[in-house]
């Protein structure tokens, strides 16, 4: 069995747009971000980050280094992160409460290995969407 690639931005990026209905894309100061409302491009339920233009607790000013940022419920949030306690937010491969948003749920892993990428995002990714896709509707 061949194994898969670790994702990069251009292939999650990619994974969001083809897998997802409808989903509006803006991209600014190294930021992509992924949203059900093209009027208002928010509230975005993904992102994925390039540089340390937002924060800088990443350092993503690191070769190749970017981060994926997935809005999660409470239960999802709990379950995954929440008995974090002082994450270093420069560990690679690790999902980890936001360094900024982790108070609206929001967790984020660093260059995703391809088991990280199936066994945690696709999951959050398909949560996030179906929720903001819902709020957005309703």
């Amino acid at each position: 069995m061949t194994e898969r690639p670790d994702p990069d931005p251009s292939s999650i990026t990619r994974y969001i747009v083809e897998t997802f209905d409808d989903v509006d894309v803006a991209a600014v100061d190294g930021g992509t971000f992924f949203a059900c409302d093209p009027d208002t491009h928010w509230p975005a339920f993904a992102t994925v980050v390039t540089s340390d233009a937002f924060d800088d607790a990443s350092n993503l000013g690191r070769p190749g280094v970017f981060r994926v940022n997935i809005s999660v419920g409470k239960s999802t949030f709990d379950e995954v992160v929440g008995g974090a306690v002082a994450p270093d937010f420069t560990a690679l491969d690790r999902v980890m409460p936001h360094p900024v948003y982790a108070k609206q749920h929001w967790v984020c892993v660093l260059n995703p290995s391809a088991a990280t990428f199936e066994r945690y995002l696709r999951p959050m990714l398909a949560e996030a969407y179906a929720r903001v896709k819902r709020e957005s509707e309703g």
